[in-house]
């Protein structure tokens, strides 16, 4: 047995003397840190598959513009006079940006609830509003960059140009907000990748074809044309076209009021679910 002289006790008791107990970290109303470190979490998850998610979004739309524009060769005639090239050009852009948010935030929030991994959210001290502000502003940023590229690499086929850009602003934000609170609330609904599917398929990709993209919707025969006014996805995509060619076939005003509406109902849904804790903490 190892006895201690009494010169290494009065060492220890000046040691033990001068450490001081560090006081528990504070973080004021919002838990910035943790904040910027799940969104950090977010985007990094999809950057390194950025072959996956952000080049392969990219080529399925230049293909949709392949067929739409190149492979016709101006055979469509042009849309309230503005070429089909520069009418269809926004629609395949906010598709791609729409598509994408809502996939992020979705799988993102699935995988944790698969895997067992959503305790690395749900441990740390983030309040709902922090982690509905970090899995939503992870997915925007997937969504604004992915329709940044597709911009980028459609342009050649489409040459439209930039008429309001306050317009070109605020929907794809709106757009990608919209849709990463619904993938929020649709990976905590869902409890499996089929249920996600049947989200995809039978919700979000039918508003989206059926709002405007590919055709006026005011061309479309009465009751038709005024069932796809209320599909929020139209203003969406009339909004953010009307940014590029300075025309629309609805409302900018009841599209910029009633996207903000809706951002805010989602988020609020958002927050409550991870108030609650539904289908998440069980």
């Amino acid at each position: 047995m190892n006895v201690q002289t009494p010169g290494a006790l009065l060492a220890e008791a000046h040691i033990a003397r001068d450490i001081v107990p560090q006081p528990p970290r504070t973080y004021g109303s919002v838990n910035w840190i943790g904040v910027r470190t799940l969104y950090k979490r977010e985007v990094m998850r999809f950057w390194k598959v950025a072959t996956q998610t952000v080049a392969a979004p990219v080529v399925t739309t230049l293909l949709y513009m392949m067929i739409f524009v190149v492979a016709m060769k101006g055979a469509r005639p042009g849309v309230d006079g503005v070429p089909f090239s520069h009418f269809v050009g926004p629609g395949l852009i906010m598709m791609a940006m729409l598509n994408n948010a809502f996939a992020n935030s979705s799988s993102s929030l699935m995988q944790a609830k698969i895997m067992g991994t959503a305790a690395d959210f749900l441990t740390p001290p983030l309040s709902p509003w922090e982690l509905t502000i970090g899995f939503t502003a992870g997915a925007v940023t997937r969504g604004v960059l992915v329709g940044l590229v597709t911009a980028a690499t459609v342009w050649p086929f489409s040459r439209f140009g930039l008429v309001h850009v306050w317009a070109i602003v605020y929907f794809s934000l709106a757009a990608s907000m919209i849709m990463a609170l619904t993938g929020v609330v649709a990976g905590l609904w869902a409890e499996k990748f089929d249920h996600l599917s049947a989200v995809t398929n039978f919700i979000v990709m039918p508003m989206t074809f059926l709002s405007g993209t590919f055709y006026r919707v005011n061309s479309l025969p009465h009751p038709f044309d005024q069932v796809s006014r209320f599909n929020p996805f139209f203003y969406l995509i009339d909004g953010f076209r009307y940014g590029f060619i300075g025309k629309s076939d609805g409302s900018i005003l009841i599209g910029v009021v009633s996207t903000f509406v809706l951002t805010v109902a989602l988020t609020l849904v958002a927050y409550q679910i991870f108030r609650t804790g539904w289908r998440l903490k069980s």
